[in-house]
């Protein structure tokens, strides 16, 4: 019996830091794994957390489109922020991406993530057309 799964990971995009890909589609649904706001050096694009929850989303959105999918199949997000109250600098940008789609949503301060200058990081569950 073969799984219905499928690996996506960006061309030229950020590099994993352990093993892992972008994300994985199993049947109709796509796993977006935490994207860093990071280049392809690993270096952190900006100390500004509007900034990098910006290339967060531009990364999310190459990767929706490989899947054949946008902002409106998105349908629950996890946010990690080391200071929640960044999360009224993030909101902006989320409605700027997201319009008047409304994913279910979990906001979670953290201590520290993975690389340091890491303000916010963002994984996603994606519903996918059949």
């Amino acid at each position: 019996m073969a799984l219905d799964r499928e690996e996506y990971s960006l061309a030229g995009g950020v590099p994993p830091i352990s093993h892992y890909t972008d994300a994985v589609r199993f049947g109709d649904t796509l796993y977006i794994s935490g994207l860093a706001p990071l280049d392809a050096d690993l270096k952190v694009v900006s100390d500004d957390v509007a900034e990098q929850t910006r290339n967060l989303f531009e990364q999310m959105k190459k990767i929706l489109a490989l899947a054949g999918a946008d902002f409106r199949n998105v349908l629950r997000v996890t946010v990690y922020l080391t200071d929640v109250n960044d999360r009224t600098r993030i909101n902006p940008v989320r409605q700027e991406y997201f319009g008047q789609t409304r994913p279910a949503s979990t906001l979670i301060e953290v201590s520290a993530l993975a690389i340091p200058g890491m303000k916010v990081e963002i994984e996603a569950i994606v519903g996918l057309e059949r």
